[in-house]
């Protein structure tokens, strides 16, 4: 490390000011504070709250906390694909195969966001945002293996550009990034991002019978044909709950393994990066609104039992790694609760009642993004009121 650091060091002078290169100084430094801690520090005159880790510090950590879900959802593309096909193969086929589809559409986030993100940073004449660690390894993550890769590198330009840089960069924007371009891509090209492309055939022969459908899928359709099946029988053992709980199913790349997206959840509490009240309290919500709809069930999908509704889909994924977003969701303690609460509600109610489009995490945390901030506004005003009111009852 040494002698990378002696290299940027030899290097710096040309980026600095009056430097041939001054004008690219901030992709320099994104590179020098990406590969060492930054040899400043904050003013020391004036109150301080010091940490011991920075902002590229903390997105590592959430990437790292996202790993398990990567590396199982590239495994997984190998085994639906060997799976639909009628073929066999061992853990290292799987990873391969895997790794061919999903590896180039990371590549491509990355590559499109950070280009935009040097530009702008070269423009405004500002640092680097390092926001975009986390949402470069987001996007790919709620994309069907089989989306082209010139609508990522689209998807990716529209949420960092209009979803982020307008609005004035990392920390201004007021809907999740990751989100926007899942959202935009799947309204722009609905073709590509629903229907049967959750998994990846590169060409090869399915097996007779394959379909393609996901399990909200199925429940959708199960309850508008009407009848006496139930959602679970529909289901079969392809969706057991055992299956979507360990995620061997078909999906998002990053998004069919709750027990995967449970145990990022478990390293981003323990770090203190994520906010356990939001986690908590959007798995409880969605529990919750489940069973009321089981006790109201006029169609099979609200008889569906509640706890298919915790590993069904993108819950777990939009709740550990959407929804603690610090900069979109809420603030306050208390608007914590209500906000993670209400994505999980908000989610199993666009997932019953939308027949256009079975899944609801997507829609639930963007919506409650734009909340976000009234939440705070009457949890702090209530704050206030109280402790108005307890101060004239002390003066009296």
């Amino acid at each position: 490390m040494k002698f990378l650091r002696n290299i940027l060091d030899q290097q710096k002078k040309l980026f600095e000011k009056g430097g041939k290169l001054e004008k690219f100084y901030p992709a320099f430094e994104a590179f020098d504070t990406f590969a060492f801690a930054p040899n400043h520090t904050a003013p020391v005159r004036g109150a301080q709250v010091r940490d011991a880790i920075d902002l590229k510090r903390m997105m590592m950590t959430v990437i790292i906390a996202m790993l398990p879900c990567l590396v199982f959802g590239i495994w997984n593309v190998g085994h639906q694909h060997l799976l639909y096909t009628g073929q066999s193969g061992d853990l290292l086929t799987k990873l391969i195969i895997g790794s061919k589809v999903v590896l180039p559409i990371v590549i491509v986030a990355y590559g499109v966001g950070l280009a935009i993100e040097f530009t702008f940073a070269i423009i405004k004449k500002h640092s680097v945002n390092e926001g975009y660690l986390v949402t470069g390894m987001l996007i790919p993550l709620v994309m069907p293996p089989t989306v082209p890769l010139w609508q990522v590198a689209l998807g990716t330009a529209f949420a960092v550009v209009i979803g982020k840089e307008v609005f004035g960069g990392t920390g201004m924007n007021i809907l999740n990034v990751a989100m926007t371009a899942r959202a935009f891509l799947y309204f722009a090209y609905p073709t590509e991002l629903s229907g049967s492309v959750w998994t990846y055939i590169g060409g090869a022969k399915t097996v007779e019978g394959y379909s393609g459908a996901t399990a909200l899928a199925i429940a959708s359709e199960t309850s508008k044909a009407g009848g006496s099946t139930s959602v679970v029988a529909a289901f079969g053992n392809t969706f057991s709950f055992e299956n979507l709980f360990i995620g061997n199913v078909m999906g998002s790349i990053g998004e069919t393994s709750t027990l995967m997206c449970l145990i990022g959840a478990a390293i981003l509490i323990i770090t203190g990066v994520g906010s356990w009240r939001i986690i908590v309290s959007g798995f409880a919500g969605a529990y919750l609104m489940g069973l009321l709809l089981n006790a109201l069930a006029v169609n099979p999908f609200m008889a569906l039992p509640a706890h298919y509704h915790l590993v069904m889909g993108g819950l777990a994924f939009g709740i550990v790694f959407m929804a603690t977003d610090p900069v979109t969701a809420s603030q306050t303690e208390t608007g914590k609760w209500i906000y993670g609460f209400l994505i999980g509600v908000m989610t199993v109610l666009i997932r019953v009642f939308n027949p256009a489009y079975p899944e609801g995490i997507m829609l639930a945390v963007l919506l409650m993004n734009i909340f976000a901030p009234l939440i705070d506004f009457y949890v702090v005003d209530a704050n206030k009121k109280r402790r108005l009111k307890r101060l004239k009852y002390a003066t009296v």
